[in-house]
């Protein structure tokens, strides 16, 4: 994907109420780069005077936690960090995912006219996925390369009685318009991606049952209302995918802010499962989460070097031209750990 380098002009914005959305994943608890990314979230809404929305993301049954889910509800009240709505639980909207999954079944490619239905079933594993083609360089997803496409219906009935399918979306044709979406960015600007390139069809359902990241936060997000999604920009090439799904549904397309990342001195991503900078570690430290806002903010021009401020504090001085002025990725280094 082409990630655009104009930050003289911000996208145009709709005159309508913000409503945006914390999405966290129960698989550990939140830490230093998922703070910042829900701090420019709620900022976002409580600048523009919309509504939160809390959704706990734990469709995979590995993260499934109740009691994480509860710590990072926990840490967001510490941050002060509130929400209007939820928590709604993706566990418990299986029935919904399937509906959704059922008309994709249901309906044929009109550009081209030859009466294809948008999903297939695929029988390719993860090594064989991984075997066929090398990762797209911005983000490495796995470009399919439509292997399962042409299976005829006795193929597919052979190879379901060794191994459950997983359920994949057919995309346009690389020279078909309707398969290059393009959007601005709050932060990032203009971008534009031909699907059948950059991640070729992709799953709305893995072979385990499992309804797939992409159509689970469609689905979500259109029914909660949300119209701004904020979240980190590695998740920037996930937003094409998602508002082709919601032109197939039928849905509006929300807003789009991805944000810098926190990543280690090394350029290494920080990540739950490794515990870098957890809140639990950090809240041991601190008594109130100040400082550590203040860090976050001076990186971002929203703070001077050193000050200590609450996130209400924050809210007048929000904008997203000053995030898309700062839009490097963040390196947790000694410099930034001083407030420790």
């Amino acid at each position: 994907m082409n990630i655009a380098h104009d930050t003289n002009t911000a996208c145009p914005t709709a005159p309508k109420r913000v409503v945006g959305r914390f999405a966290p994943t129960p698989s550990g608890r939140m830490h230093l780069g998922n703070v910042a990314s829900c701090l420019l979230a709620w900022l976002s809404v409580r600048s523009a005077g919309g509504r939160m929305v809390l959704r706990i993301e734990d469709l995979d049954p590995r993260a499934q936690s109740r009691e994480a889910a509860r710590l990072i509800m926990d840490d967001l009240r510490w941050l002060g960090l509130d929400w209007d709505e939820g928590p709604f639980w993706q566990s418990e909207r299986a029935e919904i995912y399937a509906a959704a999954i059922d008309r994709l079944g249901g309906s044929g490619i009109e550009a081209g006219s030859r009466g294809l239905r948008l999903t297939y079933p695929c029988f390719c594993t993860r090594s064989e996925l991984h075997a066929a083609t090398a990762p797209h360089a911005s983000d490495g997803t796995y470009v399919y390369a439509g292997t399962c496409r042409g299976l005829s219906p006795d193929e597919v009935a052979a190879r379901a009685a060794v191994r459950p399918p997983a359920t994949r979306l057919r995309v346009p044709e690389a020279d078909d318009p309707a398969g290059v979406i393009g959007f601005c960015d709050l932060a990032y600007g203009e971008q534009r991606e031909v699907l059948a390139c950059e991640c070729g069809d992709f799953l709305v359902r893995r072979s385990d049952g499992v309804v797939a990241y992409q159509l689970a936060v469609v689905v979500d997000d259109a029914e909660m209302g949300v119209t701004q999604v904020v979240r980190g920009r590695d998740l920037l090439g996930s937003a094409p995918r998602q508002m082709y799904l919601q032109s197939l549904l039928g849905y509006g397309n929300p807003e789009y802010g991805h944000v810098p990342l926190l990543v280690a001195s090394d350029g290494r991503r920080l990540s739950k499962r490794e515990r870098d900078l957890d809140l639990g570690t950090l809240r041991e430290r601190f008594e109130t989460p100040s400082a550590l806002i203040g860090a976050i903010a001076s990186r971002l021009g929203l703070a001077e070097a050193g000050e200590t401020l609450t996130a209400d504090a924050l809210v007048p001085r929000f904008s997203w031209k000053m995030v898309a002025n700062h839009r490097e990725d963040i390196v947790v280094d000694e410099d930034f750990l001083s407030f420790v």
